[in-house]
């Protein structure tokens, strides 16, 4: 069976990597050129992998340009692969394949279509979660289900790089024996319900702003939501220099500090404490942007 591989995000390189190892390797990866890099946060480099398994690769920004289309179409495949990769693919693009395009998700489908999926997941507080491969249709994230896998997490603790690691974790387990599967003539297809969907509109660096006078709860879930492999939550110091901050937990002693939103309460080494605008407290425990923590009883969110 034949197949070409496009991708471009982390993902993409444990999948590609997982079904070459698996004896499935692609007859052509599809990616982005390093200099298109910085339009993910996630980018991985697919050529190495290739290389490795003599694959050639074809760079593009655009898969549905024409250069892309007849470099896929020259190949002949039974099936497309298109596993991190944030464009739609028209109509020209999803009829090359024998047998189709299959995607990845990671959500559990029909539920948390669209973009920005991982931090929508922690934002909401969802703890019945999963991943799914489903062939590509007109709609975003819409077409029948390959393979899908569920699996329960704790809405308050989980962060977005476990999500994306427990992710990628169930699309190396469920792609080569999907691929094992469609090459024995077993093509598996369940339509989506019509009941449960729902689309998750996308996030944008700026979205990981922090508003102090948030509740201490929503403050530690945009933390974690924002978190690697993403750009982070972010505030500003009085002086005007950014701290992201990427790691946090409830302050152990609720009501010992009190303050006003977004000031801080407590520095340890490394860690500060900073208060919200429910009176509770969260403590920062991984941040980056500065050499020392903010001045004690500075108010962060609000340049002097």
């Amino acid at each position: 069976m034949k197949t070409v591989f496009v991708g471009a995000v982390e993902g993409s390189h444990v999948a590609l990597s997982a079904i070459c190892a698996a004896g499935h390797a692609p007859e052509l990866v599809v990616t982005l050129p390093s200099e298109l890099a910085h339009r993910h946060s996630d980018f991985a480099d697919l050529t190495p992998v290739a290389e490795r398994y003599d694959v050639p690769v074809h760079y593009t920004a655009k898969s549905d340009s024409d250069g892309t289309i007849a470099a896929i179409a020259a190949t002949e495949p039974d099936l497309i692969l298109v596993i991190g990769w944030s464009q739609l693919c028209g109509p020209e693009f999803r009829a090359i394949p024998k047998l189709g395009c299959i995607g990845f998700h990671p959500s559990a489908l029909p539920r948390l279509r669209g973009r920005g999926v991982i931090p929508w997941t922690v934002l909401l507080g969802e703890s019945d979660v999963g991943a799914s491969l489903f062939w590509l249709g007109e709609g975003a994230d819409d077409g029948p289900i390959a393979a899908q896998a569920r699996y329960a997490v704790d809405p308050e603790t989980v962060t977005a790089r476990e999500l994306y690691d427990r992710a990628l974790q169930a699309l190396t387990e469920l792609l080569p024996q999907l691929l094992t599967q469609i090459e024995g003539g077993d093509i598996p297809a369940a339509p989506q319900p019509e009941t449960g969907i729902s689309i998750c509109a996308r996030r944008r660096p700026e979205d990981g702003h922090i508003d102090w006078n948030r509740p201490a709860a929503d403050i530690h879930r945009l933390i974690r939501a924002a978190g690697p492999p993403y750009p982070g939550a972010f505030t500003d110091m009085s002086d005007g220099t950014r701290l992201v901050l990427t790691a946090v937990r409830h302050t152990p002693r609720e009501g010992y500090y009190i303050g006003l939103p977004g000031q801080v309460q407590a520095i340890d080494g490394q860690n500060f404490t900073v208060a919200c605008g429910d009176g509770r407290c969260i403590d920062i425990l991984d941040w980056s942007g500065a050499d020392k923590p903010p001045a004690l009883h500075s108010k962060l969110g609000t340049a002097a």
